[in-house]
């Protein structure tokens, strides 16, 4: 966001959304933002580039609409190859304050379609819902905390054999942001994720999933009122994923469109 987090800031702090993690700041009124993230882990082989555009719903600037687009393989598909997974659409409420405020809190609600090939391991074969509570609170002048408590509902999840389950998945994330600088953060995400995964019909298998993972984001301002946020990140995994070593990068462009 291009709004300020702390009053005395002579510069408006950066307010993306994290890497991992959704900051519950909608964006302000006349202003987009496009953020790419390409993400590999090492020991999987898992890669994924999602490509994400935020606008504001014409007219109360608390409503927000966005979509996601993803390209992926997954590494347990052997010579599966890159493509398309499932496409994400958005709606996000601006319940509780705003990028100015001490805490914010946005609801989201989106439908999730099977443009992704379930056989090649690239969606969830089916229609899904999916809801996330972002909650964000200024913890001091430097310091910034985000929540993140969410689910995914697919009633009729296809596997790569054609059998269908009803499938469930929680996700939980916690991030501190470092404000070094108006133009610089430092970032410590944590990011647990309980899936399913059909293995018959009518049946499932859950596993889980923790990582951790430091990163670092900074921003360019240009007097037209573009802001450039590139940013890095190496997730490391933790119990279950043990051994697991991954890398995030992180690129937004955001501007305004009226005047």
């Amino acid at each position: 966001m291009l709004v300020s987090l702390v009053v005395q800031a002579q510069e408006s702090p950066i307010q993306d959304n994290s890497f991992l993690i959704e900051e519950a700041y909608n964006q302000e009124r006349g202003v987009v933002q496009h953020i790419s993230v390409f993400s590999h882990l090492w020991k999987s082989e898992d890669w994924a580039y999602k490509f994400t555009q935020e606008w504001p719903f014409p007219g109360p600037a608390r409503h927000q609409l966005s979509y996601d687009i993803e390209i992926l393989k997954s590494g347990e598909f052997s010579g599966s190859g890159m493509g398309l997974g499932d496409l994400s659409l958005n709606y996000r409420y601006q319940l509780l304050g705003d990028g100015t405020t001490r805490v914010a809190f946005a609801p989201r609600l989106s439908l999730l379609l099977p443009t992704g090939r379930a056989k090649l391991g690239r969606g969830l074969g089916a229609t899904a819902v999916q809801a996330n509570l972002p909650l964000s609170v200024v913890l001091g002048e430097r310091w910034v905390m985000h929540v993140n408590a969410g689910t995914t509902i697919a009633p009729r999840a296809r596997n790569e054999f054609g059998d269908r389950a009803s499938v469930t998945e929680y996700n939980l994330g916690h991030s501190f942001v470092w404000l070094a600088h108006s133009r610089f953060n430092v970032l410590l995400e944590t990011v647990w994720e309980d899936t399913a995964s059909v293995v018959g019909p009518d049946k499932t298998e859950r596993s889980r999933a923790l990582f951790l993972s430091p990163g670092i984001r900074w921003a360019h301002n240009f007097r037209s009122g573009l802001q450039i946020v590139p940013g890095l990140a190496m997730p490391v995994g933790v119990g279950s994923k043990a051994g697991e070593r991954g890398l995030v990068i992180y690129l937004s462009f955001e501007h305004p469109y009226t005047r």
